[in-house]
């Protein structure tokens, strides 16, 4: 019998079938949280079901609203009946934490070391309890982790004894729990924050924001809100049912009633007044986390749904991650072949590859400041990075504010070369000619992406049976009205939709009929094909431009790949 030790990380019991996960998984557009089945149709395990099983995997990846899911999952009776991760994990623990802490639905969460979880991973049944994991012949024994030297000031623990309220005493044992489990020190200020967790996964994310708000929630530093789950003025006339239409409109304004500000925009860097070098905040959404830290040089961990409004109640953060010098540094740097021609249909996929090379650590790109990315160009790299790893940031070489001596000294050496740029692309190209849709705005659509559409149409109208949908946020549709852009947008039968972006989209706002869509987002052309049930092909403007005019794209390498 070979004895081996497991940490601990949310106590429980649990029996069921081990289901080892190949890959790093996003719970949020790679679950389906009424069932645990796995609908990331690009993941190794995809249609297995997690629902009673012993689930391994390495991290998750992706997502921060994959917490959401996994209380969802909790709260439906279609849970793990345990994790089990190789590294550091926050997004499925937290959604596991909040299930426990607040509902007493606890789910097991335990963190092995890899040869520990190599050999569990062998065995077909698992059976856990206080002390132990039993696999057959495999006995690991179960310790507690080690509870880190947490250190609270006199204001966290007048809010953790409850003298501002239920709300900020529940949000500071959530905060606390995540700290040690994190390996904080300390917790921080932080000046603003951003909640992911307004997205209606289902009825478990309106609960948590309901009881806290019954608790006397309120946030007490500046707050932006992600884009919902409706239009939150159209969402009626647009025939959405009042069964997701109302919970998911509650969910919003139960998070603005909280003193969110409605700003319903998955890209919170397009605000007025955005974060600067250094600042310390404390933000969800794992492209507007990637995009701070990495293109803002702000400080923020990638905060899990629900921890978001932790923070947001209490001005606190745990200082650990991306907060810390030492944990942005480049684990591995990326040698970039970037074909002279490029045009901006290159960064969502050198986001994509590189995020393959580094699911879990930080990367250092190199070889790319000639072309002289945009904030645009940066931001669909983030977007793009953040779908395949779970790293908080990455660093560009001569664009990137902390990209100078960013390489840890051990840093691993990678390289993206034409042949796997070629392979990226037609992957996430792959799909039938004919387009029903085109989908713009993943992250949502900034002022300039929205002009460059209506320029490249110059006015002429989209064929009838094509569809045009671009996502934006409420400040870029008003400067678009402002100037005239979704005026010529709407000339050509493109439809600008504010609160909304593509991953969390449902029909018949999405069109009933589309089968086929086209995208230039890297990120949607991954968690599309899951969350739609289309063919969601990743194109350049060009190719979106004829979908529209022509009702086809041909799948096709670009011209600067040919």
């Amino acid at each position: 019998m070979t004895h081996r030790t497991a940490l601990s990380i949310l106590a429980g019991r649990a029996a069921g079938p081990i289901l080892r996960l190949d890959e790093p998984l996003s719970f949020w557009g790679g679950v389906d949280p009424a069932t645990a089945k796995v609908i990331d149709t690009r993941h190794p395990q995809h249609g297995a079901c997690l629902s009673g099983a012993v689930v391994m995997m390495s991290t998750t990846r992706g997502s921060c609203s994959g917490s959401g899911v996994v209380l969802e999952m909790a709260l439906s009776g279609v849970a793990p009946a345990a994790l089990v991760f190789a590294e550091v994990e926050d997004v499925a623990t937290l959604g596991a934490l909040v299930a426990a802490e607040m509902f007493q639905r606890p789910i097991p969460v335990l963190r092995l070391d890899r040869e520990a979880f190599d050999a569990l991973a062998m065995a077909p049944h698992a059976t856990i309890d206080a002390d132990a994991i039993q696999a057959g012949d495999l006995a690991i024994s179960v310790s507690a982790a080690p509870a880190s030297d947490l250190a609270l000031d006199e204001h966290d623990r007048a809010m953790l004894d409850g003298s501002e309220g239920e709300a900020a005493a529940q949000a500071m044992r959530i905060l606390v729990a995540m700290a040690r489990q994190q390996g904080a020190a300390r917790l921080i200020d932080v000046t603003r924050a951003h909640i992911d967790g307004c997205i209606y996964a289902g009825p478990a994310n309106l609960v948590f924001a309901e009881a806290m708000e019954a608790m006397g929630g309120r946030v007490r530093v500046p707050t932006t809100m992600n884009a919902i789950s409706v239009d939150r003025e159209g969402w009626q006339r647009q025939g959405v049912p009042r069964d997701f239409g109302e919970p998911a409109a509650r969910l919003a304004d139960a998070y603005v009633r909280m003193g969110c500000r409605p700003t319903f925009t998955c890209a919170p860097y397009l605000l007025d007044e955005a974060p600067q070098e250094g600042e310390p905040i404390g933000w969800s959404e794992s492209n507007a986390v990637i995009f701070a830290n990495s293109v803002l040089g702000a400080r923020t961990a990638k905060h899990p749904d629900f921890l978001d409004l932790c923070i947001a109640i209490t001005g606190r953060a745990p200082l650990a991650g991306a907060f810390l010098d030492e944990e942005r540094r480049a684990r591995v740097v990326i040698d970039v072949d970037l074909p002279a021609a490029a045009d901006a249909s290159i960064w969502p996929l050198i986001g994509y590859l590189a995020g393959t090379l580094a699911p879990d650590r930080i990367p250092l790109l190199r070889s790319l400041a000639a072309a002289a990315p945009t904030q645009d160009d940066l931001k669909a790299l983030c977007a793009a990075f953040g779908t395949t790893s779970a790293a908080p940031m990455l660093h560009v070489e001569g664009v990137t504010p902390e990209a100078q001596d960013a390489a840890a000294p051990d840093a691993a050496h990678a390289a993206i070369g034409r042949a796997d740029l070629v392979a990226g692309w037609r992957k996430l190209n792959d799909g039938p000619s004919a387009v029903d849709l085109v989908a713009i705005g993943s992250p949502h659509a900034s002022l300039a992406e929205c002009r460059a559409l209506a320029d490249a149409l110059g006015g002429r109208r989209r064929q009838e049976r094509v569809t045009a949908i671009v996502t934006a946020g409420r400040q870029v549709l008003a400067e678009a009205e402002r100037d005239g852009t979704r005026q010529a947008l709407a000339a050509s039968g493109v439809e600008m939709i504010p609160d909304l972006c593509w991953c969390s989209i449902s029909r018949p706002v999405f069109p009933v009929e589309a089968k086929t869509v086209i995208t230039t987002s890297g990120k949607y052309a991954h968690y599309g094909p899951g969350l739609s049930g289309c063919a969601v092909r990743l194109g350049t403007l060009d190719d979106c431009v004829e979908a529209l005019l022509t009702g086809s794209a041909p799948a096709r390498l670009p011209a600067w790949l040919v």
